[in-house]
């Protein structure tokens, strides 16, 4: 037995049983709005809305605090001229003192603000306002879309940058456990979506000189943080990628475009498996989120049959349909910030039904 195996069978004691979950972006003008959808629509298991229309809470950019040399503006990106070098040691030195005194990691560098996150914050102090709640969610940029998202002054890519990998990795890393340490407060198990949307390009020709290795390793420095604190660490990937490296990873939870690419997904079937013996959880993002003519052209009724054909695929011996279901989220594909709101409504209201009818209908409810 692996490592991986025994983290996940003695660490997650949390079960989804299809309940259901958001992503993270919402399109409306407030937190305060997002929040209110999220209690409507997915009580058991809130999550902080992220506003698309807040420029301070965009993918790359929103857990950028405290790293050295960002800078915003007409154009984002690290500044690693000048002082640079000098001012990474106190980074490292601090981040070395956090690491063995997770105590200070509240007003440390690597908290995250009310000003690049004010939706967590807001969750926080109204979570007592969900009293259904089983488990509380949050999410965070991953480092292979940060580090292929942003580039240094001459317009490299910050993966390239030695300095800049280490310290982005190490960094988010951190405030991946800073999370879970402010959201456990709560006490409700935490659960902590690792964003990686450009690990679609995996292996394509702009990627062709990163290693798998490398990229897991990344990943992996960044879900043991979020673990360290006693939280969930999963990945959302919202096309397609290199499945297995994902499923043979120590992640508790993939979130994946079960509408769009389960196809691709189904093709790692013994992986899959595998996982799931070992207690992994498969947030099974089926209600479409892509554009209005996939959203309008679903219903609740069918994507519970979609979810039904599609995990069919997995049944064997010691998982059934039930079974499955126990170890499933019930996601939308990606995240809402970009429809219209009546749009986005619309998917929200699947999700929640989807959820509640797979449960009554398998004796989960």
């Amino acid at each position: 037995m692996t490592d991986n195996t025994q983290h996940i069978q003695q660490g997650n004691s949390f079960r989804p049983q299809g309940l259901a979950t958001l992503i993270g972006s919402l399109p409306v003008a407030s937190h305060q709005e997002g929040l209110d959808l999220i209690r409507r629509f997915t009580p058991e298991i809130p999550l902080w809305p992220q506003l698309p229309s807040n420029l301070r809470e965009g993918m790359l950019v929103q857990f950028m605090e405290g790293m050295v040399g960002f800078q915003e503006g007409d154009r984002t990106f690290f500044n690693t001229e000048g002082d640079f070098d000098s001012l990474l040691l106190p980074f490292f030195e601090e981040f070395l003192a956090v690491s063995e005194a997770p105590e200070t990691l509240h007003g440390s560098r690597f908290s995250v603000s009310r000003e690049r996150a004010g939706g967590l914050y807001l969750l926080k102090e109204q979570i007592k306002e969900s009293p259904g709640a089983v488990a509380i969610k949050g999410q965070i940029t991953g480092p292979f879309t940060t580090l292929t998202g942003l580039q240094d002054q001459d317009q490299r890519l910050a993966y390239y940058n030695p300095s800049l990998r280490e310290m982005i990795v190490q960094g988010l890393a951190l405030k991946g456990r800073w999370q879970v340490e402010f959201l456990r407060d709560t006490g409700l198990p935490v659960i902590i979506f690792i964003d990686e949307p450009a690990l679609a390009g995996m292996g394509s020709s702009a990627f062709i000189s990163i290693s798998r290795e490398d990229i897991a390793q990344d990943l992996e420095q960044v879900a043991s943080g979020i673990r360290e604190a006693g939280g969930l660490a999963g990945v959302h990937v919202c096309a397609n990628t290199e499945w297995d490296l994902l499923l043979e990873s120590s992640l508790d939870v993939i979130s994946f475009d079960a509408h769009g690419f389960f196809n691709r997904f189904i093709t790692c079937r013994d992986r899959i498996i595998t996982f799931l013996d070992r207690g992994g959880i498969i947030a099974w993002g089926i209600i479409p989120t892509a554009n209005a003519e996939k959203i309008d052209q679903e219903s609740t009724g069918s994507l519970i049959s979609l979810w039904e054909s599609q995990a069919a695929q997995l049944v064997s011996d010691h998982w059934t349909l039930t079974d499955l279901l126990k170890q499933t989220l019930i996601t939308p594909s990606c995240g809402t910030g970009s429809l219209p709101l009546a749009l986005a409504e619309k998917v929200l209201t699947m999700t929640s039904e989807v959820s509640s009818g797979l449960r009554q209908k398998y004796g989960l409810e």
